[in-house]
């Protein structure tokens, strides 16, 4: 069995009196352990997709089972605590509280999970170092770079020791040095760790690093695995070519 199951998801909002369709009848199956890319164009409905596959925003109609659970039928107390301790989440925005150091803000999800202070706090000690900030543990995110901000997002996804991480245009706001390394940390937790990793991006660099690729398209997902290499070949050929 799949880890997580889509079937037939689909979501529509109302704007203006208006019913918009954004998700098309989406199905999805996601092994343990797998990476996966969803690249697309702004407004294909990827983050609409990724909202609903992390139980953040309720489908119009189909289901997600994930490790055979249907999560929208349980009740929302139950709903909140599976997706708490299942799923951990980075956005390209990193949402890191300023008035905390970098150690309360990757402790802040097991806080809120009503776990000990001490226990939450060396967890949260204990993974700050796997993603090269042992060494910042007290600073706080005015004091920490972009990257550094998003390599503690990264932990705090991390510190439920979740099954499943969702992340939404990660690396949209740094450079291409800093989102290399971002990059490179997903696929060095997916190896040590055995997390699945869902990947929203525009980027098609990110994509490649990735070993399955989907390409979502007016909400409905369609392979890339052609697109993706066709970019790679390339850019390898500009790389060469350039003096």
């Amino acid at each position: 069995m799949a880890l997580i199951e889509v079937e037939k998801l689909r979501k529509s909002f109302v704007k203006e009196g208006k019913e918009i369709h954004v998700l098309h009848g989406v199905d999805l199956q996601i092994e343990r352990g797998e990476m996966l890319a969803v690249i697309g164009k702004s407004g294909a409905g990827k983050s609409t997709f990724l909202q609903v596959l992390g139980t953040l925003d309720r489908p119009s109609s189909g289901t997600i089972r994930i490790d055979g659970i249907d999560v929208f039928n349980l009740p929302s107390n139950r709903l909140a605590a599976f997706r708490n301790e299942t799923i951990g989440f980075v956005f390209q925005f990193h949402y890191l509280l300023p008035e905390f150091s970098a150690l309360e803000n990757v402790a802040m999800p097991a806080l809120i999970h009503r776990r000990p202070r001490q226990e939450a706090l060396r967890a949260a000690a204990a993974l700050l170092p796997r993603v090269g900030l042992g060494h910042r543990l007290t600073h706080k995110p005015g004091e920490l770079s972009g990257g550094e901000q998003q390599r503690v997002a990264l932990a705090r996804a991390l510190v439920m020791k979740p099954r499943v991480l969702l992340a939404d245009e990660p690396t949209g706001n740094l450079d291409l040095r800093t989102g290399g390394g971002i990059h490179d940390l997903f696929v060095e937790l997916n190896q040590t760790l055995g997390i699945t990793i869902i990947v929203v991006t525009h980027n098609p660099g990110l994509a490649a690093m990735l070993p399955r690729r989907l390409r979502m398209e007016d909400g409905r997902l369609l392979d890339a695995t052609a697109e993706v290499e066709a970019w790679i070949a390339q850019e390898t050929g500009a790389a060469e070519a350039a003096p």
